[in-house]
């Protein structure tokens, strides 16, 4: 134990030099005798909707995939979100509440997030707190995805982390994250002593994501980006891998989306997604296809439709006749408003 725990001391001290390093190389040379400006934002979200199975009974909250949120049957709730941030010169601070089943899903407190920041220059960013995760394509608030219901990638990664973050921008294209945290998803303390460091490498909106945390989701390493296949038509991409001594996951997800109108969008959103463990011979796995509408309506409100179809490679559905089943047919109906 005094040999892990001198590691951790040694690798901590490694890491918050690393980071002192770089923030020292990014210092701006120059002081604004300027007054600093104060700016206060107040912004969030409510969103419900209403979810049917097509495919399976509709008189329990069970049958539904496997991913979080948008997942109970008939009129629904998804959450209120409260977002204050202040700013003023180079430092500031946000408190990010939420409110309801989507959010008590996501947080295990009202707290989605709770931190402050501190801009040392144009090109470097310190934040300690509380806040979401860097890795994946899709993030809690409805306001944020295209599909109202979430992947099977999103629903499996973490959601949340706390800890010290420090941010670069390097260049006009190359931006750098570098940070440590408490176990994956442990947000309001440190259970145990451990402690999880990720990176982010961005080019041009694409983004290649790590995470390392032996005392909860092991390793992860995930792609984010895409790219305009036209001026009204954009492809967004997901993938990654997960293992934490033989037991994990890996997928990918595809997002094509056609902007008909200005009010109007269609998306669709294909995914693959496996398990693997070594205690099972044979890792299931799932398709899911999710053909999604977005309607804006005065700017502020947003309808969508949405038909999601799930393919098992094992029965983990069952049908309308209470038979088990390989697939699972919903149609979502959600409205998000944004103020």
């Amino acid at each position: 134990m005094e040999a892990f725990n001198q590691y951790q001391i040694d690798f901590m001290r490694h890491f918050f030099t690393l980071i002192l390093l770089l923030t020292t190389l990014t210092v701006s040379a120059q002081e604004n005798s300027e007054t600093p400006k104060k700016k206060f934002l107040f912004e969030g979200s409510v969103d419900a909707y209403h979810r049917t199975n097509l495919t399976a009974p509709n008189d329990t909250d069970q049958i539904a995939p496997a991913t979080s949120f948008a997942d109970t049957s008939g009129f629904s709730l998804g959450m209120a979100n409260l977002i204050a941030s202040y700013e003023k010169g180079k430092v500031g601070g946000v408190a990010d509440l939420v409110f309801g089943p989507r959010g008590d899903a996501a947080s295990a407190t009202v707290l989605n997030q709770l931190f402050a920041y501190y801009n040392i220059s144009e090109n470097t960013k310190i934040t300690i707190g509380k806040f979401n995760t860097f890795l994946g394509y899709e993030v809690i608030s409805p306001t944020g995805n295209f599909n109202y219901s979430t992947s099977y990638l999103f629903s499996n990664g973490p959601f949340s982390h706390t800890g010290l973050k420090a941010d670069f921008t390097l260049s006009e294209d190359f931006s750098l994250m570098l940070g440590v945290f408490n176990q994956t998803d442990v947000t309001e303390f440190n259970p145990d002593g451990s402690y999880a460091v990720g990176a982010q490498l961005g080019y041009s909106n694409q983004f290649l994501n790590l995470l390392y945390d032996k005392a909860g989701l092991g390793f992860e390493i995930d792609y984010t980006g895409g790219f305009d296949a036209s001026e009204d038509f954009y492809i967004g991409i997901n993938a990654a891998y997960a293992d934490n001594e033989g037991e994990g996951f890996y997928g990918v997800d595809l997002y094509p989306q056609y902007s008909a109108s200005k009010s109007l969008t269609i998306g669709v959103r294909g995914e693959y997604f496996q398990t693997q463990s070594d205690a099972v011979s044979d890792d299931p796995s799932v398709v899911a296809v999710t053909l999604t509408g977005s309607y804006v309506v005065d700017e502020d409100l947003i309808i969508k439709p949405e038909f999601r179809f799930d393919t098992g490679s094992e029965d983990i559905f069952i049908d309308t006749d209470l038979m088990a089943t390989k697939s699972l047919g919903s149609f979502v109906l959600a409205a998000i408003y944004k103020f």
